[in-house]
């Protein structure tokens, strides 16, 4: 599934995201599961990964017993603060607490489409921010182009 454009929605008072019903329309439970992960990030930003894209992410990479220090420590930490949520028959995720917490997120908040996943971000940064990552477009494109193509 790929997750395009964005909505403006609030967080209830029951820490309550109803997931935009453009996603909600098209969820095929047996391609997608039945639940979303939830992932705080840095900047204030939560990533929502449908069930299965994130199961296939997660074995993706390489496993081993014996990780390097930062492997070990980057695993500990990415799938601690991971949650799985489940939908609500009107389609809303309960946003854990601690996510709130560490993301600084306030009721207004605008969902975001990206990729293999949806992200919720703080609604009037958003809005402060559009025109700046608007023009910011093409240069991203070309620096991430060409670290791509540097020999690694």
């Amino acid at each position: 599934m790929l997750f395009t454009g964005h909505s403006e929605h609030t967080i209830d008072a029951k820490q309550r995201l109803a997931i935009p019903a453009k996603y909600r329309s098209q969820w095929d439970e047996s391609v997608h599961g039945k639940a979303w992960y939830c992932v705080p990030w840095p900047g204030g930003v939560l990533r929502l990964y449908p069930e299965k894209t994130f199961e296939r992410l997660a074995s993706s990479r390489e496993q081993t017993l014996t990780p390097t220090g930062d492997e070990a420590e980057l695993e500990a930490d990415l799938f601690a603060f991971a949650e799985r949520l489940e939908m609500d028959k009107q389609g809303r995720v309960p946003l854990p607490r601690l996510h709130i917490e560490l993301t600084g997120l306030k009721s207004e908040v605008v969902v975001i489409g990206a990729r293999n996943r949806i992200e919720v971000r703080d609604r009037a940064s958003w809005v402060a921010t559009r025109a700046d990552r608007f023009e910011r477009l093409a240069s991203l494109v070309e620096k991430i182009e060409s670290e791509r193509r540097r020999p690694g």
